[in-house]
């Protein structure tokens, strides 16, 4: 019995294969995204059954709850799990490039250079220019940090390790950038930068929705084709030279895709951080280490967990509206901390 599902392009110059487990787990987890979604579209201090979010969402709805999910509450929920797919996705891929399980977005800097961005654009330019433009300078950021690292970190080539701890040098020396811009900072724009730098999906709309949406819907297939590089990546970069990949181009080209992924969600949901550090290790736990079983499975993974610290955050605490943020630093420091622990004599 073939274990494996072939997807393969016409003229046959792309394919990639997808492990039966892999799809049920994905399958289970795509359920368990809408049985969240629907459940966190019904809960809030205007109460609708699950029943009724279905019945809207088909467009057979009262009119009262149709307003309510279509405006306020569903965008808040897509965007959710747009962003932590895209924070899981970008986590799984530096995890593999650099062939170290603590590595994630946030960790070697590229948050970070986004949340400079935004921050200075919070400060410096909110009143005289559009606020629309803050995905702009967010994105900006993370590529500018992004291609410094690789500068810093190149050497006759990028080696891993080089890789991760110039990033963790760059993430340190952006934290230091951006609290210094706070204090400086008026205090009104203090707090809209301490509430951005936290990682929320308050107040979304569909405008947000959609510049995400493109950049998840075209970043990820692509990374789903270069999964076959990463696994030989995953082998040494002897093996995977010798093997006929190119090395240095691949991981460049996993890096770029990493940063669009990360400065895309950050840009609408702010420094939301340690996703891309857990998912891909939940992703390991349910189906291998095979980065093309990975991959699709921390997508979800990373949805999931956005929506729910999301739900957790709306619904717990009313009247008040607690960041996305908070939840995932909750869980995902000690998380971080055991990593740590459990590596410390590793070499």
């Amino acid at each position: 019995m073939k274990q494996y599902i072939v997807v393969r392009m016409k003229h046959k110059s792309f394919s990639y294969l997808l492990h039966k487990k892999t799809a049920a787990v994905c399958l289970v987890l795509l359920l368990a995204c809408a049985a969240v979604a629907i459940i966190s579209t019904g809960l809030g201090e205007m109460y609708i059954s699950p029943l009724d979010v279905v019945r809207s969402a088909l467009g057979i709805g009262s009119e009262d709850h149709a307003m309510v999910i279509q405006k306020l509450r569903l965008p808040r929920i897509v965007l959710a799990l747009l962003v932590g797919a895209s924070l899981a996705a970008s986590g799984a891929i530096l995890q593999g490039m650099i062939r170290n399980p603590m590595a994630s977005p946030d960790i070697v800097g590229v948050t970070g250079g986004a949340s400079v961005a935004a921050v200075a654009f919070l400060t410096y330019m909110a009143g005289t220019v559009s606020i629309r433009l803050l995905p702009i300078a967010a994105m900006i950021g993370a590529a500018v940090v992004s291609i410094t690292l690789y500068l810093l970190a190149w050497k006759k080539g990028v080696t891993p390790i080089r890789l991760i701890l110039v990033g963790i040098g760059m993430s340190s020396l952006m934290s230091a950038a951006t609290t210094m811009m706070i204090v400086f900072s008026p205090k009104n724009d203090a707090n809209q930068a301490y509430l951005w730098l936290t990682g929320s999906v308050y107040a979304a709309n569909w405008e947000n929705v959609m510049t995400v949406l493109p950049w998840t819907v075209v970043l990820l297939p692509i990374a789903f084709l270069m999964s076959r590089h990463v696994n030989i990546g995953q082998l040494g970069d002897d093996v995977a030279a010798s093997s006929g990949s190119r090395v240095e181009l691949n991981r460049l080209l996993l890096l770029l895709l990493s940063v669009a992924l990360a400065g895309a969600a950050v840009s609408v949901a702010g420094g939301i951080g340690f996703v891309g550090l857990i998912a891909p290790h939940m992703a390991r736990k349910l189906v291998g280490s095979s980065f093309d079983s990975v991959l699709p499975v921390s997508a979800i993974l990373g949805g999931l967990i956005v929506m729910l610290a999301d739900l957790v955050g709306r619904t717990f605490f009313l009247p008040l509206d607690v960041p996305v943020g908070v939840f995932t630093a909750g869980v995902g420091a000690p998380f971080f901390i055991y990593l740590l622990y459990t590596r410390r004599n590793a070499r």
